[in-house]
């Protein structure tokens, strides 16, 4: 399979050009050896963003009815949405029509605040069309042990998920908030620790797996409880057992210690009102306050994940991720997807006025400085019907299994003129790519390098992509 398409997405901006100019003039000029260090491939974006938030559509996601409609009816049986905002190229589903949480005197509240179908918002939306977890390879991987593991990961049996890569490249950036005496919190995972993966040096920077949305039992701290003498024996304890270990062996050592020692630091946060986010208060927190965004998300789990998020944000923590939805439908899709898809498109269109609602610390809107991506392990497909004989669809090893459609927002995007835009196509026939194949591990590099992480460890074959930014 190959539409003839560098499948990293590469493309060199004028920045990046002439810094090659720049470098290749020294090593002329220079008159001794030079051998350059490890440089980190980057984006016109890098370090543009602050926030992300990762989405996963739960279960393996029919991309084709939501995000690459321009598809014969065997792939999108629900067909494509009319009267779409202005500008938007992408193939908007039909299914984003339905917008229920716009009736009533909520829905009243929320129209005032500025929501609005997806269909209407369709131009604040880029789209990858064709992203593969492996563009050299013969055909999908429909496994869903191996795909959510690629999805996780980017490897099958990797052992390092990827928001531990963010906390592990932001490494320094935190180090120097402590030296401040600042805390900055790291990426969560809000409910599934797949995404908490990591090992050896990585260890430490896996990222809290919250069950819920309360921070309860995080914000006790046991040690605090003990007189100051024992509070000293037990920190001597730990380095002494650090010490007695070879510098080699100490990893796991030293993630136990500071796992200890960030719970002592974030207890405070963690019982903050800021973070009751089912408080009901009024009071105005960077601009919404906690009953604004009840009002906004609602109260599903993935609204809760969502406000949650928002309220991470605001003490530095750079990602977060979760669950939406429930996808992997073998049966009765004809009637279950469209209710998931409407609150997905309900979270987005949420996102899109709170984002844009709420000031940001380092100056403009929350939108401006993050960017909300949404995912999943793998598409779906009926074999060539509308569905299968249980009105519901599979995964095997063809185009809409292969390719993950998926979507990108936020300030970074519209910014940069790709609102809208659909970054690659499909042929509607047979999913045929037509143009720019990706993948997604240079997706995840892309992601990585727009936080500022340093990503040089990860995923050396894929760079990352400016198409986005660019």
């Amino acid at each position: 399979m190959s539409d003839n398409a560098d499948s990293s997405g590469i493309k060199f901006g004028r920045r990046s050009f002439l810094k090659g100019l720049g470098v290749a003039a020294a090593s002329i000029a220079m008159p001794h050896i030079w051998i350059p260090n490890s440089a980190i491939a980057q984006t016109e974006a890098r370090g543009a963003a602050k926030h992300l938030i990762y989405i996963r559509l739960s279960g393996g996601f029919r991309f084709t009815a939501a995000f690459n409609s321009d598809a014969a009816a065997e792939f999108n049986p629900f067909g494509k949405a009319e009267n779409v905002a202005s500008g938007a190229e992408w193939g908007v589903g039909k299914l984003f029509e339905l917008a229920g949480w716009l009736n009533g005197d909520q829905g009243a509240q929320r129209a005032a605040l500025g929501m609005r179908p997806l269909t209407e918002m369709a131009d604040q939306i880029a789209v990858l069309p064709c992203i593969d977890h492996e563009p050299l390879s013969a055909r999908a991987d429909g496994n869903h042990n191996t795909g959510l593991q690629r999805f996780n990961t980017g490897y099958v049996g990797g052992g390092t998920s990827f928001l531990t890569m963010i906390n592990y490249g932001l490494r320094e950036r935190f180090e120097a908030a402590r030296q401040r005496g600042e805390v900055a919190l790291p990426a969560f995972s809000l409910g599934d620790s797949g995404m908490a993966l990591g090992s050896g040096i990585y260890a430490a920077h896996r990222p809290p797996v919250m069950q819920g949305d309360g921070f309860e039992s995080f914000g006790f701290s046991a040690a605090n409880t003990l007189p100051e003498w024992a509070q000293m024996m037990s920190a001597s304890v730990d380095q002494r057992y650090r010490d007695v270990h070879h510098p080699q062996n100490r990893a796991p050592v030293d993630a136990y210690m500071q796992t200890r020692a960030a719970t002592e630091l974030y207890a405070e946060i963690f019982n903050d009102d800021v973070l009751k986010i089912r408080n009901g208060s009024d009071e105005p927190i960077d601009g919404l306050s906690n009953q604004d965004l009840a009002t906004i998300f609602g109260n599903s789990r993935a609204a809760r994940n969502v406000r949650l998020a928002l309220r991470l944000f605001h003490f530095g923590c750079p990602a977060v991720y979760f669950n939406q939805g429930s996808y992997d439908m073998h049966s009765g899709e004809e009637n279950g997807l469209p209710r998931h898809i409407e609150e997905l498109g309900h979270l987005l269109s949420g996102l899109e006025v709170a984002l844009k609602a709420m000031s940001h610390p380092e100056g403009g809107t929350y939108w401006d400085h993050t960017l909300v991506v949404c995912g999943s392990e793998f598409g779906r497909t009926a074999r060539g019907s509308r569905f299968n004989s249980a009105r519901g669809s599979d995964h095997a090893g063809d185009y809409a299994t292969r390719w993950m459609s998926m979507p990108v927002m936020g300030g970074l995007i519209t910014a940069a003129g790709k609102g809208g835009r659909s970054l690659g196509m499909t042929r509607p026939s047979d999913l045929a790519p037509e143009g720019q194949v990706y993948s997604y591990r240079s997706l995840l590099k892309t992601l990585m390098d727009a936080l500022g992480c340093d990503h040089r460890e990860f995923f050396p074959a894929d760079r990352p992509f400016d198409d986005l930014f660019a």
